[in-house]
């Protein structure tokens, strides 16, 4: 009876123990949950079980790993906000499945995404024809955003665009720049017309449909 007592208790702690993790790393979606959150959260999940099966373990033993790993992980999304190739190593890239209206197989290829995996998400999404399709990105979380053809008015669908990052936490993206056809030259021209000098300075500049817009870094 007594050994019942000490896995309940055990029990409850652990739970309150992992809600007050959970929320002291901050609110995520399931789906948008990156491979650092899921393996740190598989990792103290089993911690937990571990120690509420074997009741001769101390608590303490369990605990600390727990809260190391918190701690872990609460330092690495740190380092991830401030940090834009931190990201991309850690959660990585998204990545354009469908660009105005044309599948890029070599994508999905270097995704091992495949067009079940494409057809089943669109159907998730209600999307009846890939021709219905202008954009559809592969987000790093692996879910499928999908920007369908505008219409002109007629019922006929007309190309549109996307956002394009060029700037991230100071620094140009390249790889952005060369999918619009652009320079860097040209991007640091432009800013300077608009009074933007220093890039570094600008926590993020996209490009969509011909305009900027441009936000800087901590401006009130």
């Amino acid at each position: 009876m007594e050994q019942y007592i000490t896995i309940i208790l055990r029990t409850i702690f652990f739970y309150v123990l992992i809600l007050a993790i959970f929320r002291l790393m901050g609110k995520r979606e399931i789906g948008e949950l990156s491979i650092l959150d899921l393996v740190v959260f598989i990792m103290i999940g089993e911690l937990a079980i571990v120690a509420i099966d074997d009741p001769e373990q101390s608590l303490i033993q369990t605990t600390i790993p727990m809260v190391l790993l918190m701690v872990i992980q609460i330092a690495m999304a740190t380092i991830s906000l401030k940090s834009k190739r931190f990201r991309d190593i850690v959660d990585g890239k998204p990545t354009i499945i469908i660009n105005r209206g044309k599948i890029d197989e070599e994508a999905m290829r270097k995704q091992r995404y495949n067009f079940d995996d494409l057809l089943t998400q669109l159907r998730e999404k209600d999307i009846r024809s890939i021709g219905d399709v202008e954009f559809a990105i592969l987000e790093s979380s692996g879910s499928l955003s999908v920007i369908e053809k505008m219409s002109n008015g007629n019922g006929k669908p007309q190309e549109g665009d996307i956002t394009i990052p060029l700037i991230i936490d100071g620094c140009i993206e390249e790889e952005n720049l060369i999918r619009i056809n652009k320079t860097n030259l040209w991007l640091r021209q432009e800013l300077k017309k608009m009074g933007y000098k220093d890039v570094r300075k600008i926590s993020f500049c996209s490009f969509e449909n011909g305009k900027f817009f441009v936000d800087i870094m901590d401006e009130e």
